[in-house]
């Protein structure tokens, strides 16, 4: 069985666009050929900055020869049926087999398909993939029709097998395939002819060429890390950069070089930042300070000086970058140790819209900050400093730096805040308020930060909300399910018993879409802060009291019409959260039918609450008594549903014990008296656990009722009595969760 080998040989391809083109091309190659018949045992993909390279072993020599019966119209039938089936078979009517059916007799068709040549397969399948190849951009490239990411320069393909290699014949706008590659570009130019892949690999080798992009990753970390610590210093890892600077060189030569004294002061994130981002250079640092120091670059070839000069050349450009950082840095400071300090920056974010639908950075600002105080009490955290780190939490998206390198955004609020002399809860709120930017990453714990944090999250997502735009299917340009997620773990990992409703209105009351006139100070200002308090339940009528003296009726009136604008939103959103609650909770072992039996009881925009009674439940779902009062709350639920709808009626005024005729109907009654006085008062409590062994004392008094009772009774009093039993053990169940909504 042969070997495949093929090499798609161009001008340097974008480190970000080698992996996945590797694989592509794996896939497209591999999946056309298993279509066309010829399968294989293994396939490889590998990539430098100027190749793309598949081998496939194993390869069957040519496709197999398929044989195919079709069955066709009845003999006698029109001739059209018949030379329409005569057509889709590619046969004549003297090569169709009549045979007897039960149905009669009836035209088959035998129809055989002899295989075909490996190479001559290969070749098509090829061709397709070269010339529909997904690139992320592509252009045409001299006079032919070829669009590739870069000039395409030559073809490598060939078979090899126990009698030798053969080229597979390919020619594509001019590029004809053949057994011929290149080593490095100014090491070894020159054209190398190969047999397979084990020649192709080594040949390459020697030719100053590392294939595999991971064999490159893993050289260019040992020797950094050995240079680095043969100085007594450590690598800063970087794994990102890693894998982008093993796409830029085929022979990767690590040096190592120093950092102008000059520029030492500087913040460690800052010089990182800059020579990651204009040098792809990685940064090192002394462990005992912490303090960057040097550098790594990785050249692509070897030199007489060793690198010298490749060097010196780098530290050169170094040099100008870190001079024009240390020039926004050193104004930064300026501006926040001055006077006005870092509010200069924040009147100037009065000029940056932030949504042409939602209004500038600084009216942002304004909401957060109102937001943050109010949150704070909830989180434990001082409403002044709250509101103060709100404030000045995205000053520094006006600083020099920031507008340099926007990913230090947060980061360099914090430098600034303790330049201007702010509190230290301050300062790490104008880092930490971004955080958690994903799913790995750290939620702030400090409860300024928290409270900051949650209010920037809140308003982002009201306010996307508020104007339609929520994410759709795959696409979310505003990383609404993002922040919602932050908001989910900021809640969850610090405790926060907060009903999410509130500060949605809360932030809706902030907005002039939802306010004018005497709205800005009275009902829905007040039904907002009464939503914030104690949730959107009591809100409207808590709102109505609290906006006295004025006009009752106006104040009625306003806060209704605000009310019904503002709660279908908030309504959805919730939603929102509860479906990435649920996506969340997934991950952690707790079924999305759990979750909703909890989500539908009341309480379900506090999400501590939530998912605490989730976790509760799942728990004890996976008990034998869990199972076994699952199933007979779900036989108790269908027998009442069913007699309800027949009858018209609702089972729900409570079971006279008098009309209890068996001792097992008798100890049902019992226990849910029992369970009930249990149940309550641990739910009201929020102790879940307890609520659970008060459900599993119910397992065995309802079993041993469903095995010795009929429900359907011919005495019509004890049959509604039993099925007003059936609704106690609905309510009283119903009371941890809404079991109906739970599978099994």
């Amino acid at each position: 069985m042969p070997d495949l080998l093929i090499e798609l040989f161009s001008e340097e391809i974008p480190a970000r666009m080698q992996a996945r083109a590797a694989e592509d091309l794996k896939k497209r190659v591999t999946d056309g050929l298993v279509e066309a018949g010829l399968t294989y045992a293994g396939a490889a993909a590998l990539s430098t900055p100027r190749r793309l390279t598949l081998a496939v072993d194993g390869l069957l020599a040519e496709s197999p020869t398929i044989r195919e019966e079709r069955k066709g119209p009845k003999v006698g039938a029109p001739d059209k049926a018949i030379e329409g089936f005569l057509r889709g078979a590619g046969l004549t009517r003297d090569q169709l087999e009549e045979r007897e059916t039960p149905k009669g007799a009836v035209y088959f068709a035998l129809i055989e398909k002899p295989g075909r040549p490996a190479a001559e397969i290969i070749a098509e399948v090829l061709e397709t993939t070269i010339r529909t190849f997904p690139w992320p951009k592509s252009m045409r490239w001299g006079a032919g029709t070829l669009r590739w990411v870069r000039p395409l320069h030559s073809i490598l393909c060939i078979l090899s097998d126990e009698a030798g290699a053969t080229v597979v014949d390919l020619d594509i706008d001019g590029i004809k395939s053949g057994n011929i590659t290149r080593g490095h570009r100014f090491m070894a130019p020159d054209q190398i002819t190969v047999t397979g892949f084990d020649d192709y690999a080594a040949k390459l080798k020697r030719a100053h060429v590392m294939l595999d992009p991971a064999e490159r990753q893993a050289a260019i970390w040992q020797e950094a890390t050995n240079q680095a610590f043969a100085s007594g210093l450590e690598v800063v890892e970087d794994k990102g950069l890693l894998a982008e600077v093993a796409g830029l060189v085929e022979c990767p030569v690590v040096l190592m070089g120093a950092i102008d004294a000059e520029f030492l002061e500087l913040p460690a994130e800052v010089l990182q930042t800059s020579m990651k981002e204009h040098q792809k250079f990685f940064s090192v640092k002394n462990p005992k300070t912490g303090r960057i120091e040097k550098f790594i670059t990785v050249a692509n070839r070897e030199t007489a000086d060793n690198g010298a000069t490749i060097l010196a050349g780098n530290q050169k450009v170094l040099s100008a970058r870190l001079a024009d950082a240390k020039f926004f840095w050193e104004n930064d400071l300026r501006t926040a140790k001055s006077e006005a300090g870092m509010s200069a920056w924040v009147e100037n974010l009065g000029n940056v819209t932030f949504h042409n639908k939602l209004g500038t950075q600084a009216a942002r600002i304004d909401r957060i900050a109102a937001l943050a105080r109010e949150i704070a009490p909830v989180v434990g955290a001082n409403a002044d400093l709250a509101e103060q780190a709100a404030r000045v939490a995205k000053a520094d998206l006006s600083s020099e730096m920031v507008y340099e390198f926007p990913e230090l955004q947060g980061l360099m609020g914090r430098y600034y805040a303790q330049a201007a002399g702010l509190p230290q809860e301050v300062a790490n709120a104008c880092e930490q308020h971004y955080s958690p930017l994903g799913p790995g990453d750290d939620v702030p714990s400090e409860p300024v930060s928290v409270a900051v944090a949650l209010a920037d999250k809140l308003d982002t997502l009201t306010g996307f909300w508020a104007i339609d735009e929520k994410p759709t299917g795959s696409k979310d340009p505003f990383a609404l399910r993002r922040a919602a997620l932050g908001v989910i773990r900021l809640v969850l990992e610090n405790d926060v018993r907060m009903p999410l409703s509130g500060p949605a209105l809360k932030s809706f009351a902030q907005r002039d879409g939802f306010q004018t006139g005497i709205a800005r100070t009275s009902a829905i200002e007040e039904l907002a802060n009464a939503a914030l308090k104690v949730g959107t339940k009591d809100a409207i009528d808590v709102a109505k009291k609290s906006a006295q003296p004025l006009d009752p009726e106006a104040v009625d009136k306003l806060a209704d019409e605000s009310f019904e604008k503002a709660f279908p939103i908030v309504s959805d959103l919730l939603s929102f959260f509860h479906d990435r609650l649920k996506v969340f909770l997934r991950d952690q072992g707790i079924r999305h039918d759990v979750i909703d039996a909890c989500i539908a009881m009341e309480g379900n925009d506090d999400l501590t609450l939530l998912v605490k009674r989730a976790r509760a439940l799942e728990d004890f779902l996976k008990t034998e008594d869990g199972t076994n009062l699952l199933q007979g709350f779900k036989r108790a639920n269908n027998i009442l549903s069913q007699a309800e709808e027949k009858d018209g009626v609702e089972y729900s005024y409570g079971a006279d014990r008098k009309f209890a005729e068996d001792d097992t109907e008798k100890a049902l009654f019992d226990a849910l008296e029992a369970g009930g006085a249990a149940i309550s008062p641990a739910i009201e409590a929020e102790d879940f656990a307890a609520a659970m062994r008060g459900m599993a004392a119910l397992r065995a008094p309802i079993d041993a009722f469903f095995e010795a009772v009929q429900v359907n009774a011919d005495s019509e009093v004890v049959r509604r009595n039993r099925l007003n039993l059936l609704s106690q053990i609905r309510q009283v169940c119903g009371q941890v969760a809404d079991l109906t909504k739970v599978e099994g």
